[in-house]
């Protein structure tokens, strides 16, 4: 599938093929969706040597790409990591199925009783790169909330990512539900991305999941709306009145645990008290776990920093790399937050409640925390089980996309012959 003139006529059928499952799926069981889930998941573990031997192919094709070490780790599988989808999977299997739920209802004095309840959106296009375990958060999160997928992985993961469809797919067909609820572009061709973009009369929502560049083409060129974040520049601020020996632990785990995740620390805001009070063991902490520490002003004379650029203030690095300077007081570290901030995650650790609160106040970034490590910025952390991805922006789905974020609502209306004066 590598000419390109056959792309538009591919995508065209995939997204007619999904746009039919859609209407099936819509008033699918939880029964039946469950069942499918549960047999995904069965599906993958049984199949997890295939997943390893062809996610090996992958690792040897992104090898001769290039890819940065970050994109790497994102890429390969282990039986540890492939638990982990089986456990994801059988996690959003056990969720409340949001399809049909009442949000609210009330009674109005014309005697109309209204209810406005969880509808699925359609059909969601996923667009995302290295993660192969992406297919199976998508396609779970989708089948549980109803909706019909597309999905379009990235070509380093184009391997493992078909052998987990096949799972998924033999979970819906074992479940009774059409196959083509969950599909997967069969091409690297990027000509596929582009079509995707335009598919206003098949897809109701596409959400990119990977880097700067592949959301920025997507946000720049897509017809059909968009859940995405463009840039996950996390902030930590470590306020006057914060614990010293709790800030050394969660600044090292925000940094270091996974550096290549949007919900890594990129910039560490240290109060000026805290600073003359304790100094920065936390800085030499960062050092000595490998971290490239570029460092303004004052905290530049600690040994072992790097003297900051005006650049490193407001980027993804995605790396052992973190930007740091002092600030005078939380009003400070908003105002920094509000200048360089992707509106993804930021957190404060201080153990003055007035002062966290300020901060939330005063802050409108998508995820905000309050002594935790940035880390904990995942839609399984947050009890979804999994995520299709975090939205940054202001409508419909903000923070971990979810289940219950795919869907949108229908207002149910019911009288007893009521008619308008």
């Amino acid at each position: 599938m590598n000419d390109a003139t056959t792309i538009p006529a591919l995508m065209s059928e995939i997204g007619a093929r999904a746009k039919a499952a859609a209407a099936t799926l819509a008033f699918a069981s939880a029964e039946r969706k469950h069942a499918a889930l549960i047999g995904a998941a069965e599906a993958v573990w049984r199949r997890r040597q295939d997943i390893i031997d062809a996610n090996l192919e992958d690792q040897v094709y992104a090898g001769e790409k290039g890819i940065s070490p970050a994109m790497m780790d994102r890429l390969v599988l282990d039986e540890a990591r492939i638990r982990s989808i089986v456990d994801g999977l059988r996690a959003v299997a056990e969720q409340k199925d949001p399809v049909g739920e009442t949000i609210t209802e009330w009674d109005m004095a014309s005697g109309l009783h209204i209810k406005r309840v969880r509808t699925p959106l359609g059909v969601i296009g996923v667009i995302y790169e290295s993660r192969p375990n992406v297919t199976a958060d998508a396609g779970a999160l989708c089948l549980k909330s109803g909706n019909a997928v597309i999905l379009r992985g990235g070509s380093e993961s184009f391997h493992s990512s078909g052998v987990i469809h096949d799972c998924l797919v033999e979970g819906l067909t074992s479940a009774n539900l059409p196959a083509d609820a969950i599909q997967r572009v069969p091409t690297r061709d990027r000509a596929a991305v582009s079509e995707m973009l335009t598919m206003t009369d098949t897809i109701d929502v596409i959400v990119p999941r990977g880097g700067k560049g592949l959301v920025g083409l997507v946000q720049r060129e897509a017809r059909v709306p968009v859940f995405a974040h463009l840039e996950g520049i996390c902030h930590v601020y470590v306020d006057g009145d914060a614990d010293p020996d709790m800030v050394r632990k969660v600044v090292l785990n925000a940094k270091t645990r996974r550096t290549g995740i949007c919900g890594a620390m990129e910039c560490l805001l240290i109060d000026q008290t805290f600073y003359d009070t304790h100094g920065a063991p936390v800085i030499t902490d960062l050092l000595n776990a490998g971290v490239e520490v570029r460092a303004a002003g004052e905290l530049a004379k600690i040994e072992g920093t790097t003297p900051a650029n005006p650049g490193d203030f407001g980027f993804e690095f995605l790396d052992m790399i973190c930007a740091t300077k002092l600030v005078d007081g939380v009003d400070a570290a908003i105002e920094h937050i509000r200048t360089y901030g992707s509106n993804h995650t930021e957190c404060i650790l201080t153990d003055n409640q007035a002062v966290a609160d300020r901060f939330f106040t005063h802050l409108d970034s998508a995820i905000l925390m309050h002594n935790a490590s940035t880390q904990f910025a995942d839609g399984g952390e947050f009890g979804m089980g999994a995520e299709i991805g975090i939205a940054t922006g202001k409508l419909h789905a903000r923070g971990p996309v979810g289940a219950e974020q795919l869907t949108s609502f229908k207002y149910i209306v019911v009288g007893n012959g009521a008619v308008r004066g």
